[in-house]
């Protein structure tokens, strides 16, 4: 939860309902019951990933929906919908990364922050298709996921990667000639994304630098969703006890849309 994407984690909570599966059940309620429950406690485990809540709810409505007659009929619904689950979130990264790819192809200088597979994928397609990059990267404190994105960018021959702390993207950002990161989720008019994002984005605006979110469509929610933010442990933010004052940690932060330039996910690119 704390060191993989959203839509990682997605896909392996849908994985480990298949252990439900495998075992047996006096009744067609029981087993409903029983999934409900195990599904319930996945998405409560990290309630602010918006794919981990869509994907578990398609999971057990699927099985709802088909009204199965038997455990066994009930135990094969539930293998089918994992399964399609699964293709639809790892297809929706890779074809948000192609656009992603199309979008930068002409763009020597990218900016991005913490670490997002989807925005990996897509550099590494448009390196494919014969671009080539400077790329800064923001550490992403206090986790330093950043540094993780940088040494995978750096193992690309055509991109030479730069590490920031957070506090210095202001001063290359003039050099860029876009921001890219990933996404949380998107919950109506709000991009929910690691912390930091919101202040990367209102610099970028004010500059002129064009921001662009990318992810899988399924991270994109018009209702029926409340974010939850996640405070982590002050001991990421410095080891030693605090004496005197409050560490606050959280997660994310909450960026307006009006500050994107544009979304892409598998459906496409929106201009915003």
């Amino acid at each position: 939860m704390q060191t993989h994407s959203s839509s990682v984690v997605a896909v392996k909570a849908a994985r480990a309902l298949r252990e439900l599966t495998q075992r047996e059940f006096p009744s067609v309620d029981e087993y409903c019951r029983t999934l409900e429950r195990n599904s319930s406690a996945l998405r409560r485990a990290n309630p602010s990933h918006a794919s981990l809540h869509n994907t578990q709810r398609e999971i057990v409505a699927a099985v709802e929906d088909a009204a199965p007659a038997s455990v066994e009929a009930a135990q094969a619904v539930t293998e089918e919908a994992i399964e399609a689950v699964v293709q639809r979130v790892e297809t929706g990264k890779q074809a948000a990364a192609e656009e992603l790819a199309t979008l930068i192809a002409d763009e020597g200088t990218l900016l991005t922050h913490d670490y997002s597979t989807t925005v990996l994928s897509g550099i590494t397609a448009a390196v494919r298709d014969g671009a080539t990059f400077t790329v800064y990267v923001t550490e992403a404190r206090p986790r330093f996921l950043g540094r993780k994105m940088a040494r995978r960018l750096a193992a690309i021959e055509a991109v030479d990667a730069r590490l920031l702390v957070d506090g210095a993207s202001g001063h290359y950002l003039p050099e860029c000639d876009r921001v890219v990161v990933g996404m949380d989720c998107i919950v109506e008019d709000t991009l929910y994304n690691r912390i930091g994002t919101y202040p990367l984005a209102a610099t970028a605006a004010d500059v002129g630098v064009p921001v662009t979110a990318v992810g899988s469509a399924a991270k994109l929610v018009e209702g029926g969703f409340a974010f939850e933010n996640e405070f982590r442990s002050p001991s990421e933010v410095m080891r030693e006890p605090a004496e005197g004052f409050t560490i606050e940690n959280p997660a994310y932060d909450a960026t307006p849309t009006r500050l994107l330039d544009s979304v892409v996910t598998d459906e496409g690119l929106t201009e915003w």
